[in-house]
């Protein structure tokens, strides 16, 4: 199997670089770690896509990785963000826990005004808001200017709690940064150039020892990049495919199997297309376009709604 180590644009490149720990200025509310939306997780590899909408809150819609894939009811939840203070960019994954009376918490990370923040909020079954419950906890400045925002998660088990949380992102001019939670806040543990050519990351397997994106380029190649947890930071590029994948400005992931649900985002004629991905094997790795979905609702990033426990193994 072909592999190569990402070239970097200098040797401080992949120098390891530790900042300062951002440290939280308030607590975000203490939600239960089950999940429930029991017809979800019955329906074959659903990914369950969410968005920023217009009315400073959430758009949530779960899509089935059927042929051609299934669209669910959009439920819209407003004024979780409350402008003028502005709309998240950049989100991560939110995971949603279950609570007591068909409730559900939504905790999940984003950058507003170049500050990262933990949001929570729980929301009634129909979308709407509890309120009160919507919390920002704000950890610190030096956010602005990011492609992205991924955190992996690592969990043995569903009963565990995380052995390792990690966020990764890519300024606009492509160097790929790495921070890990050291349970007071985010350190920075390392910085690597040589990127600038990927357009989207998909984040489709979490293990004790690494992290595993699917990526392409803007020549048209799909790639798995393979980032150990050691240090330095070094990833290791796989080929998946050499052709056709360029058109994709962003791609989100949910675990499927052994493998991925991907979802495809052509943000220069608004389509979104559902693939099926097999278990990561380089270019024997079995891709499936199952067909577009619709997804025209909502102004501002997509992302998407996790269970606590969220085995992604797609590699």
């Amino acid at each position: 199997m072909l592999r190569r180590t990402i070239a970097v644009a200098s040797a401080a490149g992949l120098a390891l670089t530790l900042g300062p720990v951002l440290q939280p200025a308030q607590a975000a509310p203490t939600v239960p770690t089950a999940y429930t939306a029991a017809a979800e997780v019955a329906a074959a590899c659903a990914l369950v896509v969410g968005s920023f909408n217009q009315t400073w809150g959430q758009n949530r819609e779960v899509v089935t990785a059927t042929a051609p894939p299934a669209e669910g009811v959009v439920v819209s939840t407003p004024n979780i963000y409350q402008s003028p203070f502005g709309i998240g960019s950049t989100p991560t994954t939110f995971s949603e826990t279950p609570m007591t009376g068909g409730r559900t918490a939504r905790v999940g990370k984003l950058v507003i005004g170049g500050y990262l923040y933990d949001s929570s909020a729980i929301v009634r079954s129909d979308g709407s808001l509890v309120r009160g419950s919507n919390v920002l906890k704000k950890y610190g400045g030096g956010w602005s200017g990011k492609r992205f925002l991924v955190q992996a998660r690592y969990k043995a088990s569903a009963a565990s709690k995380p052995s390792r949380t990690t966020l990764y992102a890519q300024d606009t001019s492509g160097r790929f940064g790495r921070w890990t939670d050291l349970g007071t806040g985010f350190r920075n543990t390392g910085y690597v150039g040589g990127l600038n050519t990927m357009k989207a990351f998909a984040l489709i397997a979490t293990t004790a020892t690494y992290d595993l994106f699917l990526v392409n380029n803007r020549a048209g190649g799909l790639y798995t990049l393979k980032i150990p947890t050691t240090s330095p930071l070094k990833p290791v590029a796989t080929p998946v495919r050499t052709t056709s994948w360029q058109r994709f400005e962003k791609m989100t992931a949910a675990p499927c199997g052994s493998g991925s649900t991907v979802l495809a985002q052509d943000h220069d004629n608004g389509s979104y297309y559902v693939y099926a991905v097999g278990h990561a094997n380089g270019t024997s790795t079995a891709i499936r376009n199952l067909g577009k979905v619709t997804l025209n609702w909502g102004d501002f990033d997509r992302f998407r709604f996790a269970p606590a426990y969220d085995p992604l193994n797609g590699g």
